[in-house]
C-alpha cells in the first residue's frame, strides 16, 4: 500500500513512519509533505492509495487539502489525525469521504486497526470496480474522460474478458456532427457500427459524446494501420453523411487515449478548409502547406454601402459571395478563414446598428465570437451567415407603436426631415396641439421629437457618407442642416466623430 503522510511536525512524521513500517513491512512511504498545499502536488504526482494528514497545518490545512485533492482526481483512502474531537470536524471530514478519524495521540491498536480496514476495503474495491464499470463502452468512455486510471486490475480484466492488451496500438475514429448531433447521434453510431462490422479482422467500441457533440469510436485488434486508413477515406466516409467531420488518429495504449483525443480533436476544423469528406487524419494534418489568407476588404465596404441604402437584396447577395470567398480551390488555415468571418460579420453588424438595426445591436458579440471560432464545418459557418442575413433584413422602424397619432407623425419625419419641419409644423397638420404631440411621441417611443428627428437625420447622413461620395455641405442641405458647420457638431455630439472621420472609418 502506497502511503503519503502530511504533517507539519517533523516528529510525529517521522513517528508515522516507525509505526507503519512496525505493523507492516510492506507498507510503502512514497511521500512527505509539511503542509496542504505540498499535499495536494505530491497527491498529484505520486497518486498514494492512502493519506495520512493532520487537520491544523500552516497555509492549507488538512480538510481544506482533501477538498482540493477530491476536485482534481479520485479520492484516495485517508486517515485524519486530530487534537480535536469536536464533532464539527469529525463531521466535515465524513463528507470528504474520509475513511478514518484517529485522535492524537495516535494509539497503535486504533491505528493498526484502521489499516487493516483501509486494506480490506482497497481489496474489495479491485475485485468491484469493473463490475461496478459494466460495459466495454463504459469502460473506455471513463478512461478517455481521464475519470479512469487504467490500473493493473482494469488491464486484466479487459484482456480476460474482451481480449484487450494494454499496450496494443489502438486507431480513434472522431466524428465530429455540430449542431444536428443531437438528433443525428443515435442513426449515425448505429450505421458506423454496421459499416465498420463489415472490415474484416478488427474489433471497435462506439459511444456518443454529447460534450463535443461527436462519435468516438475506438478501434483496436487492428493488424494493417495504412489499409486501415485508406478504406476509411475511400470507401467509409462516402457511405456516411457529408454533414460531418472524421478524424483518425493512432493511440500507442489504453494510457495514451485520453492524450490521443485531445491532440486530435482541435484540427477537426480543418474541414472548414477542404471539401466534404476528407479524412482529418493525425499527425498529417499538421504538414499540411496552407495559402495566404487574404481578407476581401472590397466585398466589405460594398456590404456597408448596401446596408446603409436599405438594399436587402444586394446585402445578402454581399454575404454570399463572403461564403464563397474562400472555396477557391486553395487550402487555407482555418483560424483565419474564422477570424475572416469574426471581422466581416461584426462590422455588418456595426453598420447596421449605425443605421437603427435593432435587432443587430441585441447579438451578444463575446456569444457570435465563441460560436464561430467553436465552428468545425462549413454548415456552421453558413447558419451564422444565415441568421445575420435575416437580422440585416429587419426593419423596425413602426415596431411596437400603437399610437396612430404617433405613427403619423414618424412618417412625415421619414418624408420631410430634409426640409426642417418642426413638431409645431406636423402637429398643426394632424389638428392637434404641440404639447399633446410631444408629450405623445416621448411616452410611445421613449425619445423626444427633437431627438428622434435628430438621430433620424444623422442614420441618414451616415448612409450618404458610406455610400457616396457627395461632398460634406451636399450631405448637409440633403438631410436638412443649411450650415455644415453646425451639421458636423450635431454628428460628433451624437457619434462621438466628426463626419470625415466617420466617413474615413467606414470605409
Amino acid at each position: 500500500m502506497k502511503v503519503l503522510i502530511v504533517e507539519d511536525e517533523i516528529r510525529i512524521r517521522e513517528g508515522i513512519v516507525k509505526l507503519l513500517q512496525k505493523i507492516d513491512g510492506r507498507y510503502e512511504v512514497v511521500g512527505e509533505a509539511e503542509n496542504g498545499a505540498e499535499g495536494v502536488a505530491l497527491c498529484e504526482e505520486l497518486h498514494p492509495q492512502l493519506i495520512i494528514t493532520d487537520v491544523q497545518m500552516p497555509e492549507m490545512d488538512g480538510l481544506m487539502m482533501l477538498q482540493e485533492i477530491s476536485r482534481r482526481m479520485e479520492m484516495p483512502k485517508t486517515i485524519v489525525l486530530s487534537a480535536y474531537s469536536e464533532f464539527e470536524y469529525a463531521r466535515s471530514a465524513m463528507k470528504l469521504g474520509v475513511t478514518e478519524y484517529l485522535l492524537k495521540p495516535i494509539n497503535l491498536n486504533d491505528f493498526s486497526q484502521a489499516l487493516g480496514s483501509i486494506e480490506h476495503q482497497l481489496a474489495e474495491d479491485r475485485q468491484r470496480k469493473p463490475l461496478q464499470i459494466g460495459t466495454l463502452e463504459q469502460v473506455f468512455r471513463e478512461i478517455i474522460g481521464g475519470r479512469l486510471s487504467v490500473t493493473e486490475e482494469i488491464a486484466d480484466y479487459l484482456d480476460k474478458n474482451y481480449r484487450i492488451r494494454r499496450d496494443e496500438t489502438y486507431v480513434i475514429l472522431l466524428t465530429y456532427l455540430g449542431n444536428q448531433y443531437s438528433a443525428a447521434a443515435p442513426g449515425y453510431k448505429k450505421k458506423l457500427d454496421h459499416s465498420l462490422s463489415l472490415y474484416p479482422g478488427i474489433d471497435f467500441c462506439s459511444m456518443e459524446e454529447e460534450y463535443r457533440r461527436s462519435v468516438y469510436t475506438i478501434v483496436y485488434h487492428l493488424e494493417n494501420r495504412q489499409d486501415f486508413e485508406r478504406w476509411i477515406q475511400h470507401q467509409l466516409l462516402r457511405q456516411m453523411s457529408a454533414e460531418s467531420v472524421v478524424g483518425f488518429i493512432e493511440a500507442e495504449s489504453l494510457e495514451s487515449l485520453p492524450t490521443a483525443v485531445e491532440r486530435l480533436f482541435p484540427y477537426m476544423d480543418w474541414n472548414i478548409s477542404f471539401e466534404n469528406n476528407v479524412l482529418i487524419s493525425y499527425p498529417k494534418i499538421t504538414q499540411v502547406k496552407t495559402s495566404l489568407c487574404v481578407y476581401p476588404k472590397e466585398l466589405e465596404t460594398h456590404l456597408k454601402a448596401m446596408i446603409c441604402s436599405s438594399d436587402l437584396d444586394r446585402t445578402e447577395a454581399d454575404i454570399r459571395k463572403f461564403e464563397e470567398y474562400f472555396l477557391d480551390g486553395r487550402v487555407y488555415d482555418p483560424r483565419e478563414i474564422k477570424e475572416c468571418y469574426v471581422r466581416f460579420i461584426w462590422s455588418a453588424l456595426e453598420m447596421a446598428k449605425d443605421v437603427g438595426n435593432h435587432r443587430a445591436g441585441e447579438i451578444k458579440q463575446q456569444k457570435l465570437l465563441e460560436q464561430i471560432m467553436g465552428a468545425r464545418m462549413q454548415e456552421e459557418l453558413a447558419e451564422i451567415c444565415d441568421m445575420v442575413a435575416e437580422v440585416l433584413r429587419f426593419h423596425d422602424d413602426e415596431a411596437d407603436s400603437t399610437n396612430l397619432i404617433v405613427k403619423r407623425a414618424k412618417s412625415m419625419i421619414h418624408e420631410f426631415y430634409h426640409s426642417g419641419i418642426t413638431l409645431d409644423e406636423i402637429a398643426a397638420r394632424l389638428n392637434i396641439t404641440p404639447e399633446y404631440l410631444g408629450t405623445q411621441f416621448h411616452r410611445e417611443t421613449g425619445t423626444t421629437f427633437s431627438s428622434y428627428i435628430r438621430n433620424y437625420r444623422i442614420a441618414k447622413a451616415k448612409e450618404l457618407l458610406v455610400g457616396t461620395s457627395l461632398k460634406l455641405y451636399e450631405i448637409a442641405e440633403r438631410v436638412g442642416y443649411a450650415d455644415p458647420k453646425y451639421f458636423s457638431k450635431v454628428f460628433r455630439d451624437v457619434t462621438g466623430q466628426l463626419p470625415a472621420e466617420y466617413r474615413k472609418t467606414a470605409k
